[in-house]
């Protein structure tokens, strides 16, 4: 798997080398041109079909669901170096294979055609470390409705119940928007634009022997991986050995389009951060998306590594269970 996003996610790798480029012709961003534009850079990674040429533009970007303002409501800053600062750092790490008895961490969630993706990367995050820190003996998914990252917060005061995917009978909760074709054509229905978030609600569904209240899970502590200054180098080691000790984060970028002369966001998208490698002399964070096993490498992408690329580093957020 080459250090790659392809197409919508893809672009943000090369906006800081298309600033140089003097062609002014347009592309569509979904168009057959653009992506051979993109390979022609010759870059780390390869660009590659994820989406139909008749996919919505409206679409993937309703599915950046982080708040531009989300920073201003980040958790405590941890300074994860002073903690574990006896313990060096390996070259690559993966948390599918430091943890193989937690089903969770293989995982590939698809969002549907809503902007969730926070939520994903929360409850994702919060029930590999779970399983993490129960030694394997608590296997569940959590799930919630809130608004935009305040689910460390509230996994700490309030407790967030189990739940499923869609249509699903796990959990409490389940998660009520159906997957959806973000890319080519498939079995399942084409993801469309519009829609609103689902209310908060504090019942179980139909069936589910535990009461809600006896249902919820709950966090002792929350933080931001952010150092104070926040130097990159001791902001990637502190995201690296937190990972490391404690079970994959929740991460978050701002994902671009490019236009010849213009460059606009097209918001910003969460994630969950798995692990680190070097790949061709490129060191690169792993990442899971929530766009479903079609997307770029059966789900996953690799993303520059220390250099805060397109502010993935800027915005970790974690929390341990409470058992």
């Amino acid at each position: 798997m080459k250090v790659l996003f392809c197409i919508i996610l893809a672009i943000v790798m090369v906006t800081s080398q298309t600033k140089k480029m003097k062609s002014n012709k347009y592309f569509n961003p979904l168009s057959d041109e653009f992506i051979s534009h993109i390979n022609s850079m010759k870059s780390t990674w390869k660009a590659g079909r994820n989406f139909d040429k008749s996919f919505p533009m409206g679409a993937p970007t309703q599915m950046m669901g982080v708040h531009p303002d989300s920073n201003l409501y980040m958790p405590p800053v941890k300074n994860v170096s002073q903690l574990y600062s006896n313990q060096a750092l390996p070259d690559s790490f993966d948390a599918r294979e430091q943890w193989p008895n937690c089903p969770t961490i293989q995982e590939i969630c698809d969002q549907g055609s809503c902007g969730s993706c926070w939520a994903f990367g929360a409850v994702e995050a919060m029930s590999d470390r779970i399983c993490i820190h129960s030694k394997g003996k608590l296997l569940l998914h959590l799930w919630f409705w809130l608004q935009w990252r305040l689910s460390w917060s509230h996994w700490v005061k309030k407790g967030i119940v189990t739940g499923g995917n869609y249509n699903s009978s796990q959990g409490c909760q389940l998660y009520i928007i159906p997957a959806c074709e973000h890319h080519t054509t498939g079995d399942r229905l084409p993801c469309t634009e519009g829609g609103g978030t689902p209310k908060c609600l504090k019942t179980c569904v139909e069936g589910y022997t535990v009461d809600y209240s006896q249902d919820l899970h709950y966090a002792i502590t929350k933080q931001v991986l952010r150092p104070t200054p926040p130097t990159v180098h001791k902001r990637v080691e502190d995201i690296q050995l937190e990972i490391m000790n404690n079970g994959p984060v929740e991460g978050a970028l701002t994902v671009y389009e490019y236009f010849p002369f213009y460059k606009s966001a097209l918001g910003g998208h969460a994630i969950r951060i798995l692990g680190w490698g070097v790949e061709e002399g490129t060191p690169y964070w792993l990442i899971a998306n929530s766009w479903n096993t079609d997307w770029g490498d059966n789900g996953y992408i690799k993303i520059l590594r220390g250099k805060d690329h397109c502010g993935i580093e800027s915005q970790i957020t974690a929390g341990l269970p409470k058992l």
